[in-house]
């Protein structure tokens, strides 16, 4: 069964809308910009694709990714910020947003592999779709944090002898923001550092969500904070809660809490820090020269 493209949805959802009376002076979600390349193949697979939201600019832009979260079993490319969105075009920052293999579809590493092949094709799409090279920042939620994180933490995955001419691609970032992201994968390290998480919430053997075993190697490639060294790129990371927040008592609230708690960001801006990489830390009533990953992306990418 075919479906209508995503820019037809949302043109039938807005005439469908019109026809609705306004309620108490209600004001509606901004809508998504038109996208001007829609689903785009980087890979085989049916979730390796990326839509891409130009700017109205001449001449090579700056572009800005953006990676989904969902645990690394859900999600979607298509559920994004139509604010943020409008506020990089009208900066002059192209956007482009990521699908990428859930644990359903393919074990780790295979969103990262994807991460990667997908940084890789945007920049092999520089002259064709007006990209700046040398000027890509990308932010991400939760697992989507993860992935832009391990991109621009980790070394440089181009492979200049590669007879693919993707795989030669820089995957050098000029900023990030992982936001609400772990540090690491090793649960572990959660039942000790996180509030209110006593025990694993997935088995590392596939049993209860990971599709994979997971040994100590493939943790440790994975969990971002092990990648950081003097050389990565400005970052800015925020979470929702103070680090002496009492765990809510709402049991589904609390799972999410415990799950994106701001003690991971506090153990990676401890190794940051150190490291000389210009680092931002934002959660609630902390007081920033810049208090937002749009501002701070938007800084790096235009100056």
């Amino acid at each position: 069964m075919s479906f209508p493209s995503r820019s037809i949805r949302v043109l039938l959802t807005l005439i469908a809308s019109s026809f609705l009376p306004s309620i108490g002076g209600a004001q509606s979600k901004p809508t998504a910009p038109s996208i001007t390349h829609e689903n785009v193949a980087y890979g085989d697979h049916s979730n390796q694709i990326m839509d891409f939201y130009a700017a109205d600019v001449e001449g090579p832009a700056p572009a800005v990714i953006y990676i989904h979260g969902g645990g690394f079993r859900n999600g979607s490319h298509d559920k994004i910020s139509a604010q943020k969105v409008k506020r990089y075009l009208n900066a002059g920052i192209h956007h482009i947003s990521v699908e990428y293999r859930f644990l359903s579809h393919a074990p780790f590493p295979a969103p990262h592999e994807d991460a990667v092949r997908a940084l890789q094709f945007i920049r092999s799409k520089a002259e064709e779709w007006g990209i700046d090279k040398n000027r890509i920042a990308a932010y991400g939620g939760s697992a989507g944090a993860q992935l832009v994180a391990y991109l621009a933490w980790s070394e440089d995955f181009a492979n200049p002898d590669s007879d693919d001419p993707i795989s030669r691609e820089s995957t050098r970032l000029k900023a990030v923001a992982p936001l609400a992201g772990q540090s690491t994968l090793d649960l572990d390290w959660w039942v000790e550092n996180i509030p209110g998480y006593d025990k694993p919430h997935r088995s590392p053997d596939g049993s209860t969500g990971y599709g994979d075993v997971l040994t100590r190697g493939l943790v440790h490639e994975i969990s971002i904070i092990n990648h950081i060294t003097s050389d990565d790129p400005p970052t800015f990371m925020s979470y929702g809660m103070k680090p002496d927040d009492q765990v809510p008592e709402d049991k589904k609230k609390a799972g999410g809490w415990k799950i994106h708690h701001v003690n991971f960001g506090i153990a990676m801006e401890e190794k940051l820090r150190p490291a000389g990489v210009e680092v931002v830390l934002k959660y609630p009533e902390i007081k920033l020269p810049i208090d937002n990953d749009v501002d701070f992306l938007i800084h790096h990418l235009t100056r």
